[in-house]
């Protein structure tokens, strides 16, 4: 998955306009893909809604997984009615839904008819920080043709604050265009925000020593469980960069387009060419993410933590 702002081909016809409304730029209201991410923003939006009337009521939590992590009706409600507005507006698409699965189209207009095209679906990113009560969650969405992101959408309920991108066109967020963080690192360090895929081990010697040499170094390491709300506050310039161990694929498109449509630079851990893809192994998916003229010092502190001795 190479972020980039190329455009790839062919959108499939849209069944109908969706209002501009102040979620999608004027930048946006022309270009290729321009109805798909109009609905991102539509989807996530309700979805946000459906969860945040919800947010203080008793729900089912049901553990997913042997490492903590865990499922609620929330995240069940939210990605039914993701699914189903997709579905209702472009049925030969792939969805891809976090507990879901895959999703294949209805067969029309499917690989042989053209390039792929396949939906990304987080409907609560941040489950186990609504279990506990922490109001740090949000919706996202995203649009990949042939593996490259086109479309992103991240909605947090909580705030009532929408980002989204559209490949070549920009980033933008309730105030306007975003260009990711302003001004020099501060002395003291940057502040960075960690994430790591599920299947990490909590013993990984790599994800362990890379960590622990970040938070030493930096101002602050931040951990959120919801690495999509951490795109858009790179995105935003809330903080300097993120680093990424063996990323979950599910949240991370929508992400790293709004972090490449705000200007930012994503290398892998070794400062190669990023290379993952959504459906390739997670050992693809470990990345430092922040401004190119931080890039050199983000990957220094990478190497410095002799952590890369370990990654597979």
């Amino acid at each position: 998955m190479g972020i980039t702002r190329n455009e790839p081909a062919g959108p499939q016809d849209a069944p109908g306009p969706f209002p501009a409304g102040p979620f999608a730029p004027e930048a946006f209201a022309s270009a290729r893909f321009a109805a798909e991410q109009r609905l991102a923003v539509a989807t996530v939006r309700e979805a946000g809604a459906l969860v945040r009337a919800r947010f203080q009521d008793e729900y089912d939590i049901q553990p997913k997984g042997d490492e903590g992590d865990v499922v609620t009706d929330l995240d069940l409600l939210a990605e039914r009615l993701v699914v189903q507005r997709l579905r209702e507006h472009y049925p030969h698409d792939r969805i891809v839904a976090e507990e879901s699965g895959t999703l294949d189209g209805d067969g029309d207009g499917g690989p042989a008819a053209g390039p792929r095209r396949t939906w990304l679906v987080d409907p609560l990113d941040g489950s186990n920080n609504v279990v506990i009560g922490l109001p740090a969650y949000v919706v996202g969405v995203a649009l990949c043709v042939d593996d490259e992101p086109v479309v992103g959408a991240i909605h947090d309920p909580v705030t009532d604050r929408t980002w989204s991108a559209l490949t070549g066109c920009g980033a933008y967020g309730p105030h306007g265009r975003m260009t990711g963080p302003s001004g020099p690192l501060a002395a003291s360090g940057p502040l960075l925000a960690w994430t790591q895929g599920h299947a990490v081990a909590r013993d990984d010697p790599a994800a362990r020593t890379l960590k622990s040499a970040l938070e030493i170094r930096s101002r602050r390491l931040l951990q959120l469980w919801a690495p999509l709300l951490t795109w858009s506050m790179l995105a935003r310039g809330d903080i300097d960069g993120f680093v990424g161990y063996r990323a979950e694929a599910i949240d991370f498109p929508a992400g790293a387009l709004l972090a490449a449509e705000a200007g930012l630079e994503i290398r892998s851990l070794d400062g190669g060419a990023f290379q993952g893809s959504i459906d390739g192994p997670d050992t693809d998916r470990s990345f430092v993410a922040g401004r190119p003229q931080d890039m050199p010092y983000l990957l220094d502190l990478v190497r410095r933590s002799e952590a890369l001795d370990h990654v597979p």
